[in-house]
């Protein structure tokens, strides 16, 4: 450590002034004056002590922590046991939501299924509707064919009755001539 660290008499000069001049305030004019002031200051927490006076062990923002949660009139369990019950707070809030969720969930699960069966039930009515319309275009055409035939029916007699007469009067017609030629 020696070769790191030489002895030099300019260092020993340097305590020597260090510690030979009494420390000067400085004008209070200064722009550092406030900083060396507050400096000062906080070298006493708020009870007033100073920081050599504290016992050993014991850090100033420890000191700090516990003059805050002086003045806030808490002990640190408190602000545990809010911690905790905040906690538990949370976990509660949060398994009412999941309650709440599943429960969605499932009224969700539930509308689907109604909006299947809707959706099902409005096919087969589709699916009756185009089997109703395809039943009276064939109803309108069998009633057609029905008329068309009825007419031919009609018509076919009337042949017929015509195809009688025609056969009596040809009849007639070969006697009246069977009768003329004898």
């Amino acid at each position: 450590m020696s070769s790191y660290y030489p002895r030099t008499k300019d260092l020993t000069r340097t305590r020597k002034s260090l510690t030979e001049s009494p420390p000067s305030s400085p004008p209070p004019t200064d722009k550092n004056y406030r900083v060396r002031t507050h400096e000062r200051l906080s070298r006493y927490d708020s009870s007033g002590e100073s920081a050599t006076d504290r016992p050993l062990g014991r850090t100033s923002s420890y000191t700090r922590r516990e003059t805050r949660l002086a003045s806030l009139g808490k002990d640190p369990d408190s602000s545990a046991k809010d911690y905790k019950k905040m906690y538990a707070e949370a976990l509660h809030e949060n398994d009412r939501l999941k309650s709440r969720l599943n429960d969605s969930k499932q009224e969700l699960v539930k509308i689907r299924s109604q909006l299947e069966k809707v959706t099902q039930r409005h096919e087969r009515i589709s699916e009756k509707s185009t089997a109703l319309q395809s039943e009276k275009r064939e109803k309108q055409v069998l009633e057609k064919r029905v008329s068309d035939m009825e007419g031919e029916i009609k018509i076919l007699t009337e042949l017929k009755s015509d195809n009688q007469r025609l056969k009596d009067e040809n009849g007639a017609l070969i006697r009246v001539i069977s009768k003329l030629s004898k």
